[in-house]
């Protein structure tokens, strides 16, 4: 081999680099093949139609929820708890200190907010800000992400990773099953584990008859289902596997279907490194600007109960809409958040897909 000054310098880099290198530690990963985007994967504008909401006045509002009156609510970047009105008017409710993702109004009228550093949290209808829970059997919560509540009260949520928030791409190149889910009862204040052994839990939604939890497993390509009643109870199933892009969150439409919002499509470069540790390690300890970067691209697909793809929105290039993470439906419409963009995007859907079957 002819040794070049260049060649040199690489090797000297890279010694460097893992002598000092962070302590993460890969594993292999042999991705599947992705599936080819066809039939009904084939890419469509359908997204750009979307209106947008609050253009430019928000940030990363990473999951959302609405209330009767069509006001918006969701968690951005800086902590705060907002209300966006139907004309596009930002109300701060309060703060988190941290970093709100998951948001779902409770029975009461509560805003439930999985925040990504300080666990499971209330804010009241007075906003009052409180803390449901910050820590299992003494450990506090690294990556609280998602949540849904189940008709007992119940809060089911995911606890994504062991690095936080703002270090989420290590587990993506660690290739380590580092997440979990949990649930909480509010009655006896309990919280229970109730999977771990995940890759990245990110989205969940429970199935319309509760007797199933759905979980992203966002660097797995793929969503898991994990019994809750029946003779399965306790077991856990592949949901599907093998997406086009990266799970965000999911949730139930009035149908029982669910709404998937997918992050990006699948990264070709990410794909190739994963086999190799040693490759990954070195990424991990480069500046960013030199790791994978996400392909902006809008996406949100449509699920059935079976794990079948009904449909898909997209928008390429992500003009109007990317770095989806949350797709919620109310009636006819879908409100789409995403965790870095300015603004919300409705999608208005054909009347019946808004109408609940019998």
């Amino acid at each position: 081999m002819r040794v070049t000054p260049t060649s040199i310098l690489l090797l000297l880099t890279t010694t460097a680099l893992l002598s000092h290198c962070r302590s993460i530690d890969p594993q292999v990963y042999e991705p599947p093949q992705k599936p080819k985007m066809e039939a009904i994967l084939a890419p469509n504008e359908k997204l750009r139609s979307s209106f947008l909401l609050a253009k430019g006045k928000v940030n990363g509002l990473e999951s959302l929820d609405v209330d009767k009156f069509g006001n918006v609510f969701g968690g951005d970047k800086d902590g705060n708890i907002l209300k966006v009105s139907t004309s596009g008017e930002i109300t701060i409710l309060n703060n988190t200190g941290g970093r709100p993702l998951g948001v779902q109004f409770d029975s009461d009228g509560n805003l439930i907010i999985a925040d990504a550093y300080k666990g499971l949290l209330r804010l009241t209808i007075s906003n009052e800000l409180q803390t449901i829970v910050s820590e299992y059997e003494g450990k506090p919560f690294r990556f609280a992400d998602d949540l849904d509540i189940g008709r007992d009260g119940k809060i089911y949520f995911s606890d994504a990773s062991i690095y936080s928030q703002s270090e989420y791409l290590f587990d993506l190149l660690e290739a380590k099953p580092h997440g979990s889910v949990f649930v909480y009862d509010p009655k006896t204040k309990v919280t229970s584990l109730l999977l771990d052994g995940l890759f990245f839990a990110n989205g969940i939604a429970l199935s319309k008859n509760e007797d199933f939890l759905l979980i992203n497993e966002t660097y797995r390509y793929r969503i898991t289902k994990l019994w809750l009643k029946g003779p399965k109870k306790g077991v856990r199933e592949d949901f599907i596997s093998n997406l086009p892009g990266f799970p965000d969150n999911i949730t139930r439409t009035p149908n029982g279907d669910f709404w998937l919002a997918l992050f990006t499509i699948r990264n070709d470069r990410m794909d190739s490194l994963h086999p190799s540790p040693f490759l990954k390690k070195v990424i991990a300890n480069l500046p960013k600007v030199f790791w994978p970067k996400p392909e902006p691209y809008g996406f949100a697909v449509l699920l059935n109960e079976q794990g079948e793809i009904l449909q898909t929105l997209q928008d390429p290039g992500g003009l109007s809409l990317r770095e989806v993470t949350s797709v919620i439906q109310k009636g006819n419409k879908l409100y789409i958040g995403s965790l870095y963009h300015d603004r919300i995007g409705i999608y208005d859907l054909p009347t019946s897909q808004g109408e609940s079957k019998k």
